[in-house]
């Protein structure tokens, strides 16, 4: 490609372990390879300072605060607190999450206590005016039902996995969808369908890494450069220009988050 993509990353989780030994080289090379913004959502107690961190040592590095469901449990008064404190101090927090609803482990915590934690987390966003970043796994229902109790909550419903018509009720709720490398897999027939119908301008871009790495490195630790694939395959499907898309993208972000890069 002769004229490189601006990447912003909407969801990634750099503090995750799997960076450990080289955290610093990849965050260099990413940057050497066109990514202006990341996102870095935190998902457990733990990783509301190690994202906090991470936001203060890299300049093109946002934070989102919350406490994924699977880790419900972890989602004290103090922990809320923490996150308060957080905010009040660094301003390169500007969400709440990674918050919502995961149906999908047996082990995970109970469904009245991951939705007690989301609507905690909700009430918090609504609180402070930030925007959310959702994660629901085989919960479209009750994840719908619960954010239709926050009206003046917005934000993005990442790895987005759900059909058509739950896109369109997010998006009629002033919700963004993000699609991460799944969108380049052969079978990925349902979010291929999403990305055709939804507008340009409710569509985010995001690795989820070290997760989800799109086709040419499925199956290898995801990085931010990435998307670039997933940037390519949405312009694919919509027949626009990627560098149009690429551009959009980034706008959509920029808006969510209220500030500037």
């Amino acid at each position: 490609m002769e004229e490189k993509f601006k990447i912003i990353d909407s969801h990634a989780h750099y503090d995750d372990d799997a960076f450990n030994e080289d955290r610093e080289l990849v965050l260099e090379e990413i940057k050497k390879n066109g990514v202006v913004g990341v996102l870095n959502c935190a998902s457990s107690y733990n990783s509301l300072s190690a994202t906090d961190k991470l936001t203060k040592e890299y300049d093109f590095m946002f934070g989102a605060l919350g406490i994924h469901p699977e880790n419900a449990y972890e989602l004290k008064e103090s922990a809320i607190q923490e996150i308060r404190n957080y905010i009040d101090i660094n301003d390169k927090i500007v969400a709440i999450g990674e918050i919502g609803l995961d149906y999908y482990w047996d082990e995970n915590p109970p469904k009245d206590v991951q939705k007690d934690a989301f609507r905690k987390q909700m009430n918090l966003a609504k609180e402070l005016g930030l925007p959310v970043v959702i994660h629901d796994r085989d919960a479209h229902s009750d994840t719908l039902e619960i954010m239709k109790e926050f009206p003046e909550v917005t934000g993005v419903i990442h790895c987005f996995s759900g059909s058509v018509e739950f896109a369109k009720e997010c998006i009629k709720l002033g919700y963004y969808i993000g699609f991460t490398g799944v969108i380049t897999f052969k079978n990925a027939k349902k979010i291929i369908e999403v990305a055709k119908e939804i507008p340009l301008e409710r569509i985010l871009v995001e690795t989820d890494c070290p997760y989800m790495a799109p086709e040419p490195n499925r199956g290898k630790r995801n990085k931010s450069d990435y998307i670039e694939y997933i940037i390519t395959r949405i312009a694919e499907i919509k027949e626009i220009d990627p560098y149009k898309a690429n551009l959009s993208f980034n706008e959509n972000f920029l808006r969510l988050i209220k500030k500037e890069i």
